[in-house]
């Protein structure tokens, strides 16, 4: 009885397999493993996923994501590939679309959703023959705009069968295995996780920051160049190569890619290496001239900040090679204006300031332009008033906004030099406004000094102070604020704003002068000729005259 009974279980068995459809099993070369680690290399999570495209667009959940540096698949060939970028997550139904390295044999999706009563299989993973176990769905939920399937299931599903598809008797998945929280099977329709897509803002998705894993490069153009600007600020270098990479993969006819791996390349001192890049995109840019101005643009960057005697390939003379090549595809203001730089920097300043002085009556006529005229100017032997003049025109061009700060600085120097320090000071606070007081500490130096000739003392010293709290090591500021300390008659304050000077250098005389003279008011001789006998030790003429004046 016992043998009749284990037949016709085999029986059975045999009859099920038998039935299941053999587009079934062809989803099977779609499935896969999925391994997430943490950034200590250290495994996070594991589960299963399925390929929904042919250049490595899958699906999974999400948890698995969550707090992940990386992940891998291992397809139905058993072969390893690196998951590249994510296309979007949700986190009620723990879906996600992501893409993985290399091509890949994408599964059929159901066009429509399922039934109730319809027969279905729940594929598992596996590099030989795909497990399969039937399911009639018992209901279906919709959601969503388009009517997306949420199907129940009922009955259990091993652990084992996490993220595996639930396949119709066509080879159509329906929807992604969620593991039973009870008696029953849930799936989330395939085709809502397929349908997340980035868009220039998603970099900054809060629920896809939760993984390290960086986010897809969107497909319109617009989005993909605000994504890979939002990825070069947020010093992730390996993150951004990776960007980079998607952009010139997607869009092989922009300039963008090119120009920003040029840039990491220079930034780190792969001349060469940038060379290369910036001649493949002069190959394979639809517009050559924004590819050979763009060339331009990382020649002068390299010349003019980082220097380099061993690479000879680039020069200012090729720069604006480069340049007038652009110009003569192209002829556009703003390569004028990368001529004119160029022109300047290699020291034909006449010609230079005609090229801008024209440029200002152009369609790109800007402050820079007369700023950059009067910097020609001056090399050009100009008088101040006709400098002032070309400076006056740069701020009045956009008098209130923080791109005319420099325009105020130069102008207020300008100024400064000509003795007109009331005029100066008035360009050197509005310079002050507008860079939300984060001026340099050179700056409120020279500030101070400008204010000190016109007595405006307090002021002054706020600034010689200010100029102390961005470089407090550097002397000169201690020894200038103790000197008008001493000519305001706070003299306490001199002594002290001189101990802290000597402390930074002991081998500076000023400060044993000015704390002499601050003991000696304060009728302390013997402190007084202490310090002045220490700055004659240190050479100082004027030490002699301070002894006669205080030992009486």
């Amino acid at each position: 009885m016992k043998k009749i009974i284990l037949l016709a279980i085999v029986a059975t068995i045999t009859t099920i397999a038998s039935a299941q459809p053999s587009a079934v099993q062809k989803v099977g070369r779609s499935v896969f493993s999925l391994t997430t680690f943490r950034a200590d290399g250290s495994l996070l999570a594991s589960t299963h996923g399925l390929y929904v495209g042919t250049n490595g667009e899958a699906v999974s959940s999400w948890k698995p994501f969550v707090g992940a540096a990386r992940a891998t698949v291992v397809d139905a060939e058993g072969q390893e590939h690196e998951v590249e970028a994510i296309y979007g997550a949700n986190e009620l139904y723990d879906v996600c679309r992501f893409r993985v390295e290399g091509t890949s044999q994408a599964a059929p999706l159901a066009k429509s959703n399922a039934t109730s009563g319809q027969k279905t299989w729940l594929l598992g993973y596996s590099v030989k023959k795909s497990p399969a176990k039937q399911y009639a769905v018992e209901s279906v939920e919709t959601f969503g705009d388009k009517g997306y399937g949420y199907y129940i299931f009922k009955g259990k599903a091993a652990e084992n069968m996490a993220d595996c598809p639930f396949v119709n008797q066509n080879g159509e998945v329906i929807g992604l295995c969620e593991l039973p929280k009870s008696e029953e099977v849930h799936a989330t329709d395939v085709r809502f996780i397929n349908s997340f897509t980035t868009n220039g803002l998603s970099i900054n998705d809060n629920l896809l920051t939760q993984t390290s894993i960086r986010v897809a490069m969107p497909l319109d153009l617009n989005d993909a160049r605000l994504t890979l600007m939002m990825a070069g600020e947020k010093h992730d270098s390996a993150a951004y190569v990776g960007y980079i990479r998607d952009f010139i993969r997607q869009f092989p006819q922009e300039i963008d890619g090119y120009s920003s791996r040029g840039q990491l390349q220079l930034y780190a001192h792969d001349l060469a290496g940038a060379d290369a890049t910036m001649q493949e995109a002069i190959a394979n840019v639809a517009h050559k001239d924004e590819a050979h101005s763009a060339f331009a643009s990382l020649m002068m960057q390299q010349q003019f900040y980082l220097p380099d005697s061993t690479f000879t390939a680039w020069s200012l003379q090729r720069a604006l090679d480069e340049a007038n090549t652009a110009n003569s595809i192209n002829p556009q203001p703003i390569y004028q204006h990368q001529q004119a730089q160029l022109i300047y920097a290699l020291g034909d300043y006449q010609k230079a300031y005609d090229q801008f002085i024209a440029l200002t009556k152009s369609p790109i006529r800007n402050g820079e332009l007369f700023y950059e005229a009067a910097q020609c100017r001056t090399h050009l032997g100009g008088t101040t008033d006709e400098v002032i003049e070309l400076l006056d025109s740069a701020i009045a061009v956009n008098p209130d906004n923080n791109i005319s700060a420099p325009y105020y600085l130069a102008r207020g120097r300008m100024l400064d030099q000509a003795t007109q320090y009331r005029k100066a000071i008035q360009d050197y606070n509005k310079y002050d406004t507008l860079m939300l007081g984060r001026g340099s500490h050179e700056f409120y130096y020279i500030k101070f000094k400008a204010e000190v000739q016109v007595r405006q003392y307090q002021q002054a010293l706020n600034d010689i102070a200010h100029a102390i709290i961005l470089n407090r090591q550097e002397p000169t500021y201690y020894a200038e604020m103790g000197s008008l300390q001493l000519r305001v008659r706070q003299f306490e304050d001199a002594i002290k704003t001189s101990d802290m000077c000597i402390q930074l250098d002991s081998e500076y005389s000023d400060p044993y002068i000015i704390k002499g003279v601050a003991h000696g008011e304060l009728g302390q001789r013997a402190e007084a000729l202490q310090a002045f006998e220490k700055a004659k030790e240190l050479g100082d003429d004027r030490a002699d005259g301070m002894i006669e004046k205080y030992k009486k």
